[in-house]
C-alpha cells in the first residue's frame, strides 16, 4: 500500500480506537468511509465491537491518501481503489489511450429500413433550390456533430479529471 502500511503493528485485529490513531483520523469519518467503500468493511464481535484486520487498516490508510494528499473526490477515490484491488500492482501503470470517437453520417439500421422508401414528391424543385437546401442541411449537420464533439471533449475532460 505506502510506506505507512508498513507502520501498522504486528496484530490480528485492531479497534476502532487504534485504526483512527494510525490513519489520524476520528472515529465518525471511519464509519462514513466504510458506508461509501464496500472493500472496507471490519467484522464486528460478539460485543458488537468492530475489529479491523491489517487489510482493513491498510485499506482505510489508503482511502486516507486518495481523499487527503491525492485530493481524490470520494467517488473518485472509491473508483480508483476498486481499480487497485481488482488489479493489484497496475495503479501504477498508465492509462490506456482515449480512443477517438468515431461518428458514423449512416443512419442505424433500424432506422435506414424506415426511410428507405422515398416519400411522395412534392412540387418540384429547381435545381438551384435544391443545392442551397442541401448545402443549409449539411451546414446543420455539421453544427450537430460540433455540439457532439464538444460534448465528447468535456466528457472526456471530466472524466480526466479526479472524479
Amino acid at each position: 500500500m505506502s510506506q505507512a502500511a508498513a507502520a501498522i503493528p504486528q496484530k490480528l485485529f485492531f479497534k476502532i480506537g487504534e485504526v483512527c490513531e494510525l490513519a489520524g483520523v476520528q472515529a465518525h469519518v471511519l464509519r462514513y468511509w466504510e458506508t461509501e467503500f464496500p472493500m472496507l468493511a471490519p467484522q464486528k464481535n460478539r460485543a458488537g465491537q468492530r475489529t479491523y484486520r491489517r487489510r482493513d487498516v491498510e485499506i482505510a490508510l489508503r482511502i486516507k491518501e486518495l481523499l487527503y494528499d491525492e485530493q481524490y473526490t470520494i467517488a473518485g477515490a472509491k473508483k480508483k481503489l476498486a481499480n487497485e484491488l481488482r488489479a493489484p500492482g497496475r495503479e501504477n501503470s498508465d492509462p490506456p489511450a482515449p480512443r477517438a470517437p468515431v461518428r458514423s453520417l449512416k443512419p442505424p439500421p433500424s432506422l435506414a429500413a424506415r426511410f428507405s422508401t422515398p416519400p411522395a414528391p412534392a412540387a418540384p424543385e429547381s435545381l438551384p433550390e435544391k443545392h442551397e437546401s442541401l448545402k443549409e442541411i449539411a451546414k446543420q449537420l455539421r453544427e450537430i456533430l460540433d455540439l457532439l464533439d464538444e460534448g465528447d471533449k468535456e466528457r472526456e475532460a471530466m472524466s480526466g479529471d479526479k472524479s
